[in-house]
């Protein structure tokens, strides 16, 4: 068994997409849009096959949880190297996006940074 792809809701489509295509080299599909609903979504590909779909529509739920969210807490990016997670850390950051954490060891081992995408949501930066 694989996941066939996770699902993402966002606000601004365009703008996430872009963003995983510059900093992960995801490749996007063409969107897709219903009229009568307002859903568009794209489906990101990555090199190793794994797969994003990044969906909005006009009725998102605006309403934010403080502290940890129930559902989806992060992604995590394998970049091969702790070289490749300092270097975006790095760039994502010069670009002014949020980078919370990192890069570090964590008590558990692994060797990570956290950062936000475009819509707040988190990304785990690992080797």
């Amino acid at each position: 068994m694989k996941i066939e792809h996770v699902g993402l809701f966002v606000n601004d489509l365009e703008k996430t997409v872009s963003f995983y295509e510059k900093y992960f080299g995801a490749t996007a599909s063409e969107k897709y849009h219903n009229v009568k609903t307002t859903f568009s979504s794209r489906f990101l590909t990555f090199e190793d096959g794994a797969r994003l779909e990044v969906c909005t529509r006009d009725d998102l739920n605006q309403d934010k949880l403080g502290g940890y969210p129930l559902g989806y807490m992060h992604m995590a990016m394998s970049l091969g190297s702790k070289e490749k997670v300092d270097e975006v850390s790095a760039r994502i950051e010069a670009d002014g996006y949020t980078h919370l954490s990192g890069p570090r060891v964590t008590g558990d081992g692994y060797y990570e940074s956290v950062i936000l995408d475009p819509e707040g949501n988190q990304i785990e930066l690992t080797v």
